[in-house]
């Protein structure tokens, strides 16, 4: 952005008023773009992102490193390893590590919530969103690196689990800034079109990255020794791959995507005397723009039931339903078509009808799916096959749309502290779900109640959401 550029959008932040009369709050970076035609190579540069880090969440966290290898009989004691499948002492077992799994992804969610309010606010306040993006993306690909020294053996279980938890934090800091970027990519007219994109390029390059995986399991791993295999050799190159994969897809993102100056900077304080201000920042939200504050939290709540659908969906699919290894890759792949196309469509009619529609009609199927999904446990594969993929349809809808919507009733000349706040609440509950999974398991001591902590999550959520009173929506013209 030009030295012009920087300074019309500071002039236009001071111009616009602080509420509309239309469906759609005045906000800052979509004010600076209207009327105008984004470069079409920027618009993907940015989707770009999504694919490149989109590994860590589907092959990593979701359907293979964590479900086929971190959460099996490997990290088991050989004495209970070696019992059948269905021995309750053995169940119990897995249980265990789904549950100790879910407390370190939990405790991740509660270091989320103290960190990135004030991070996130503090980037958006120097104009340096790009920037720390890019550091925190740097640290995911290195946390990501290390889990090639998660070796098959019970005493690593912790020292994987805890470095997954780790990077779903720095995975989240990042998606702070990457979130606030997305005004200066698009303009009220595509607003919700640019962000379903950016979503559905991340499933789709899920996709890809599983059908690598599942090319090199076909192959045999291309020759790897059976001592190679026992020793998770197979699962600990899939991460240095996934690292390497992240490096090379974010170059779009550095080259083409500019940085976004600050509309007005902040007085500079220390880290600790930002939570002060933070504070100050949503009483004042509270006062201003109560739609836009109860819509935080609400989202905060519903987004952490949207995460744990994927962050937990083939535990379920492997320790409930019992899928072998190419069951899971397949289901992971079918899962990220299904996601990314309705993702993108969903986009289109988040355009049309508004953000809140396409939200409260995901949210309604999630609840409905997941509890088919519960009830029917015992019914065999063609419950999870399709109740599952119902729930990958709509968890990116959901999740691209509460994005759009959050631009939409975003108060003028406060577009960064906004989006900072929506990233800090999106994952500063992101221990509910983590925790309820691990609290329902250990209560119950079966995998399968995880998946009613989960719907429980989406339906308060989904409650919180249909008391927010939104303005109505307006199609730009």
């Amino acid at each position: 952005m030009t030295d012009k550029d920087a300074e019309q959008f500071a002039g236009t932040a001071k111009r616009i008023p602080t509420t509309a009369n239309t469906g759609a709050v005045a906000a800052v970076g979509l004010d600076l773009q209207e009327g105008k035609v984004i470069p079409r190579k920027q618009v993907v540069s940015w989707a770009m992102w999504d694919w490149a880090t989109q590994p860590f969440n589907s092959v990593i966290l979701t359907f293979v490193f964590t479900a086929l290898y971190l959460v099996t009989d490997v990290f088991l004691s050989p004495e209970i390893a070696a019992l059948a499948d269905d021995d309750p002492l053995k169940v119990r077992a897995i249980a265990e590590l789904a549950s100790g799994f879910g407390l370190a992804t939990g405790i991740a969610g509660l270091a989320i919530a103290l960190l990135a309010p004030v991070l996130g606010q503090r980037a958006d306040g120097t104009g340096r969103r790009k920037f720390w993006l890019l550091i925190y993306t740097a640290a995911l690909v290195i946390v990501t690196a290390l889990l090639f020294f998660t070796e098959a053996d019970p005493s690593f279980f912790w020292y994987g689990a805890w470095l997954i938890a780790i990077g779903s934090v720095f995975s989240e800091l990042a998606g702070v800034n990457y979130n606030a970027l997305l005004v200066q990519v698009s303009t009220p007219k595509t607003i919700g079109r640019v962000s379903g994109l950016g979503w559905g390029l991340g499933y789709i390059g899920g996709i890809v990255a599983l059908i690598i995986v599942v090319i090199a399991q076909f192959a045999g791993w291309f020759g790897m020794s059976q001592e190679a295999l026992d020793d998770g050799l197979n699962f600990r190159l899939i991460a240095l791959g996934c690292a390497i994969w992240t490096i090379l897809f974010c170059i779009p993102f550095i080259l083409n995507v500019p940085e976004l100056p600050a509309v007005a900077q902040r007085p500079k304080v220390n880290f600790f005397a930002s939570y002060p201000v933070l504070v100050r920042d949503i009483r004042r939200l509270y006062r201003e723009s109560r739609p836009t504050f109860w819509f935080l939290l609400a989202s905060a709540v519903y987004r952490d039931g949207l995460a744990g659908v994927f962050a937990f969906g083939a535990i379920i699919a492997s320790a409930v339903f019992g899928f072998d290894a190419l069951q899971v890759v397949a289901f992971g792949i079918a899962a990220n078509l299904v996601a990314g196309v309705s993702t993108i469509i969903a986009g289109r009619f988040d355009d049309l009808f508004g953000a809140r529609a396409v939200i409260v009609t995901a949210l309604v199927g999630l609840v409905v799916s997941g509890l088919a999904v519960f009830l029917l446990v015992g019914q065999g594969d063609i419950v999870f096959w399709v109740g599952g993929l119902l729930l990958c349809a709509f968890v990116g809808p959901a999740q691209a749309s509460s994005r759009s919507l959050l631009v939409r009733v975003t108060p003028a000349g406060r577009e960064g502290e906004i989006f900072g706040l929506y990233a800090t609440t999106g994952r500063a509950a992101s221990f509910i779900s983590p925790l309820l999974w691990a609290g329902f398991i250990t209560a119950f001591g079966a995998t399968a109640w995880g998946i009613l902590g989960i719907v429980l999550v989406l339906a308060v959520g989904l409650g919180l959401l249909l008391f927010v009173k939104l303005p109505a929506h307006v199609r730009a013209v």
